[in-house]
């Protein structure tokens, strides 16, 4: 049998990255009112345009962007916007764990590129199971292509955010809640995965009327072991 070409290989890669940027294309549409808002709110915060931008250009993390600049704006020290950072973006460590038997077998640059991309969104189009080979192709196409987008959207906030008052009364962080339904909901497709999800979302309420800081991770970690064994005792198949 022929060995492909080194021509028809880049034309697997293209179309494989393309399918990546089609798929996750809803959801970088939806997160443009998150990106705008956190363009303004960095203006806000007192951080020069240039600075705006490259926090989204570097950190690439919504929710951690827009409780950092809060803490920033409301003058908390350093220590604290740190380790509340860590703790909000503790969830891609689970995402790793989840990805890990697909990912470890990849060159180190494959996971460096791809650990730097990874966001809830791009985890939900790449992450289709451990019988699903993934294609790091897709998954770059998918990454990068809503990193551009959170960062356009970014550059629209900065310019907006300069031009328009009081951007941030206008409604968009409804955008970060739409964005998150539309990722979770599709996903429940069997009774472990309703009752984690139930289970985590009674479980971050009840953290933020306590306000613990730790609570995004306390509820993820509480959905996932109640889903777990509700798996386990009902012999759910994988």
């Amino acid at each position: 049998m022929d060995s492909p070409s080194k021509e028809t290989i880049t034309t697997t890669a293209l179309d494989a990255a393309i399918k990546g940027t089609l798929v996750i294309l809803p959801l970088t549409i939806a997160v443009i009112p998150w990106g705008i808002l956190a363009g303004s709110f960095a203006l806000d915060a007192g951080l020069t345009p240039m600075e705006s931008q490259a926090m989204s250009a570097v950190i690439f993390a919504g929710a951690a962007q827009l409780v950092a600049l809060g803490m920033i704006k409301a003058g908390v020290g350093l220590t604290a916007i740190l380790i509340t950072t860590l703790l909000i973006t503790s969830r891609h460590f689970l995402y790793g764990m989840a990805m890990r038997e697909q990912i470890s077998p990849m060159p180190l640059k494959w996971r460096l590129t791809l650990g730097f991309l990874l966001t809830d969104e791009l985890f939900a189009i790449a992450n289709q199971g451990k019988q699903h080979k993934l294609d790091p192709w897709f998954a770059f196409g998918g990454g990068f292509s809503f990193y551009l987008g959170w960062n356009i959207a970014t550059a629209i906030g900065i310019i907006a955010g300069q031009t328009l008052p009081n951007l941030d009364s206008w409604g968009l962080d409804f955008a970060i809640a739409a964005t998150f339904i539309a990722i979770v909901v599709p996903a429940i497709k069997k009774p472990s995965i309703l009752i984690c999800v139930l289970v985590s979302l009674v479980m971050s309420l009840i953290c933020e009327l306590m306000n613990i800081q730790a609570g995004l991770l306390i509820a993820a970690l509480s959905g996932m072991a109640c889903g777990t064994l509700y798996a386990k005792v009902t012999g759910e198949k994988a």
